[in-house]
């Protein structure tokens, strides 16, 4: 009888009542503890296998059931949610950028890659201090989205989609509670250091004691507010990282805070001993300060990406037949005719089918003269049109179009992390822990040597040795070189592309769609036998349609009149497919000999590029290319050997047309008819010679070559970008701003090697000097903000002009 009035069980995880007749369980810390529900069980079950069990002890409130969870994130598992922000991977995986509210350190982003790392169906997970950006790819049939966003709730961060609205409106929130509590701790610094001169002065001059308590308690009430409010972010995170069990920068700051104001509020309380009030507001704002110029920092990289896409209109005029209508952007497919009004700017991707006018691409490529644009040409969203009114054939809308392109290639490199940066995470980490134990030691000697200075000696150890300096050394730097390369048109995608740069002493080059413009047009037509010049010219576009290659463009204003079935790309030799069941083959003489079994014709002369059309084991007949050289890449060429770096060529092109190019450029070092394999075995040639080798392709055809060379770089000014595959891309296609991204990684690398230096050389300075006593904690609190604050504005000299002429540093 008494059973039945016995209070249900209540679950373990959520608090809420277990439902009498259920039986789920899950074997915690050696004990069975009860679940109300099967989403419950398998979140516990799925923190007691990653290791985090102790996450319940240490716990200070119940979590919320899972499907509550799964309710308030429920829609960012919609498809028409996530296709503003989710990239769909090559392997099925997905992708996405997002926010983190409440990093604070380098020791931060170890605990949310380690906690998110541990999920099933999180294939990687990488998270940049700098920019507060994580990127994640997970497999979407073990994982949802949902889940993902709630395991940062869990471990005390709140993570969004980058780039949204309320991104845009958490910045500005941000920006000014952080104001706020710089200026009430600025403000309480002033006003608790007038108190502490006449407190000083008091000690001097034999104040009444009346006096000096009414002192102490003004200081309480000024310096409280601080502790409780502006230093309230340093005990979250702190708090924050305990719990699960790692040690953050925040701790030993936060420690020094607490055990400032703590043992002031006893003397203050008790009348005797020391105060620190002024040296705890003092710590507080010049700590605060040197975080608000960082996240001044980061909200300026952050405000590219949503200029960028503020410059989408939201409406478009839709012409259908005779009638336009606005409509949103959003809603425009590809096939779609709008109008583009002179002066106003692009919002798709697409190709102009009536009207001529000059567009501005400076968001794409930097530059600012306008490009002609007739009928036929593609256009780009962001693109801004200054002449006449244009009527486009929509391709593409919002991250369909290369200026998305562009914007997640930008977010998934401020989420990549160098080794470099990542060796100084670790390192900070290690730090606090050593600072912690340093401290303790000091505490405990100082105990014994003069009981009444060990507060205060190990305050300034625990203030003076704050890695701050040490972990915003590298990203800092990285980030403000990464977006001045960004503006200028260089655009990285590896992390690993400025630590490389700053050390290549080769540049290795191809021809076609490098050095020249890759804008091939055919100039001439021989047809072999009885077929006419037309008929040559259709079957071998009908050939090289859909692909993305310089040749293949020559012959994109040529109409395709025969269909092609089993196309397929030799790449450097040419293209092969079927057309009514017989084989057709275009491409160099050699290759159409070995294709068709017949003898290798000779071209007609040894000017410009000649494609040999066969059908069967017939010749059809001979078609003529030509190319233009890019503009300054002679100027470029010298810009790099200025830098120090030997410059070579190597084409798949004939031995005159290479030999021919090599001289007008003065590269002294080349090699004709190379394919992708012969390539590739020069890259390792190099190497195996000790060199570090910079190659420059065009991003479709060279990928071995690209992925081979020691850092690659793209030509991003012609196609699709996101078929390229390389470290980086040059999308302004200016090669002279190749000698510019060497020359600033160069810098990066001595700017980083001065900011460790400065880092680590203070702590050795300043760290004996606070044991022997030798610091007071108001002087620790002043070297520690300074030298963040060192670090910091060292770093921001990155982001004025550099010239390729800077001298090479050893």
């Amino acid at each position: 009888m008494n059973d039945r009035h016995t209070p249900p069980a209540s679950c373990y995880h959520c608090g809420l009542p277990v439902p009498p007749g259920t039986h789920f369980s899950v074997n915690i810390e050696g004990m069975p503890r009860q679940m109300c529900c099967p989403g419950c069980q398998a979140v516990a079950g799925s923190i007691v296998e990653g290791g985090l069990e102790h996450f319940y002890r240490y716990r200070s409130s119940l979590s919320r059931p899972p499907d509550e969870n799964s309710d308030a994130l429920a829609s960012y598992d919609l498809p028409e949610v996530q296709e503003d922000f989710v990239q769909q991977m090559p392997d099925g995986t997905l992708a996405a950028e997002l926010t983190v509210t409440g990093i604070t350190c380098a020791a931060c982003a170890w605990l949310i890659e380690h906690h998110i790392a541990r999920l099933p169906g999180v294939e990687t997970v990488s998270v940049n201090v700098s920019t507060h950006r994580c990127r994640i790819v997970w497999d979407p049939q073990d994982i949802l989205l949902s889940r993902l966003l709630g395991a940062f709730a869990d471990i005390g961060y709140q993570a969004r989609p980058a780039g949204d609205v309320e991104e845009e409106r958490h910045r500005r929130r941000e920006g000014r509670v952080f104001l706020l509590r710089l200026g009430l701790a600025g403000i309480a610094m002033m006003q608790a250091g007038h108190v502490a001169i006449a407190l000083y002065a008091g000690a001097y001059s034999d104040m009444e004691s009346s006096w000096e308590t009414l002192l102490r308690w003004v200081s309480l009430m000024i310096v409280t507010p601080v502790v409780l409010f502006s230093a309230k972010p340093f005990f979250d995170a702190a708090w924050r990282s305990l719990k699960v069990g790692h040690l953050v920068m925040d701790v030993p700051v936060s420690l020094a805070i607490a055990l400032a104001y703590s043992a002031s509020v006893w003397a203050t309380v008790t009348e005797t001993g020391e105060v620190y009030f002024d040296s705890v507001s003092m710590f507080t704002f010049l700590l605060l300060l040197g975080r608000f110029l960082e996240m001044q920092v980061r909200h300026r990289n952050e405000n590219f990406s949503a200029s960028l896409l503020r410059l989408i209109p939201p409406v478009a005029t839709r012409i259908d037949g005779d009638t336009e209508a606005s409509v949103p952007v959003k809603l425009l497919g590809p096939g779609d005719c709008i109008r583009v009004n002179s002066g106003a700017t692009i919002p798709c991707d697409g190709e102009v089918v009536r009207g001529s006018s000059s567009v501005i691409e400076a968001v794409l490529t930097g530059e600012q003269a306008p490009v002609s644009k007739q009928m036929g040409a593609v256009v780009s969203a962001g693109s801004v049109n200054v002449d006449n009114p244009l009527y486009i054939t929509v391709h593409g809308v919002g991250r369909k179009t290369r200026l998305g392109a562009i914007l997640d290639l930008v977010s998934s490199a401020q989420a990549e992390r160098p080794h470099r940066a990542a060796l100084a995470d670790r390192l900070a980490s290690y730090f606090v822990a050593a600072v912690l134990v340093i401290a303790a030691l000091v505490a405990l000697v100082w105990w014994f040597i003069e009981p009444a200075q060990a507060l205060w000696v190990t305050l300034s150890v625990l203030v003076v040795t704050c890695p701050c300096a040490l972990s915003l050394a590298t990203p800092t730097a990285l980030t403000v070189a990464t977006g001045r390369l960004r503006r200028s048109g260089f655009l990285i995608r590896k992390g690993h592309v400025l630590e490389t740069l700053a050390i290549v002493d080769r540049g290795v080059f191809d021809k076609t769609g490098t050095l020249t413009l890759g804008d091939m047009r055919v100039i001439d037509c021989r047809p072999l036998g009885d077929v006419d010049g037309e008929s040559l010219l259709a079957m071998a576009a009908a050939l090289e349609a859909g692909l993305a290659h310089p040749i293949a463009r020559a012959f994109s204003a040529v109409p395709v009149t025969a269909t092609v079935d089993d196309q397929q790309v030799v790449v450097g030799e040419g293209v092969k497919g079927t057309v009514s069941g017989e084989p057709v083959v275009l491409g160099k003489p050699g290759f159409v000999a070995a294709e068709t079994g017949g003898n290798m014709l000779s071209p007609p002369s040894s000017e410009g590029l000649w494609l040999l059309l066969a059908r069967g084991a017939r010749p059809l007949g001979w078609i003529q290319l030509a190319d233009r050289l890019r503009p300054g890449a002679g100027e470029a060429l010298g810009e790099l050997r200025s830098l120090g770096l030997a410059v070579e060529l190597l084409s798949g092109d004939r031995q005159s047309a290479v030999e021919q190019l090599a001289d007008q450029l003065g590269i002294p070092e080349f090699r004709a008819g190379v394919g992708p394999a012969g390539k590739l075995a020069r890259i390792r040639e190099l190497q195996g010679q000790g060199h570090s080798v910079l190659m420059v392709g065009d991003g479709v055809n060279d990928v071995p070559v690209l992925s081979g060379a020691d850092v690659s770089v793209a030509m991003g000014d012609a196609v699709d970008i996101t078929r390229l595959h390389a470290d980086s891309l040059l999308i302004s296609g200016r090669l002279d701003t190749l000698a510019d991204a060497v020359a600033l990684a160069r810098k990066t690398r001595r700017i980083i090697r001065q900011n460790l230096a400065w880092a680590l050389g203070y702590n050795l300075v300043a760290l004996p000097a606070a044991v022997c006593g030798l610091v007071p904690p108001w002087l620790a609190a002043i070297g520690m903000s300074a030298s963040s604050l060192l670090v910091l504005l060292n770093a921001l000299r990155l982001g004025r002009g550099i010239s390729a002429r800077v001298p090479s540093p050893a």
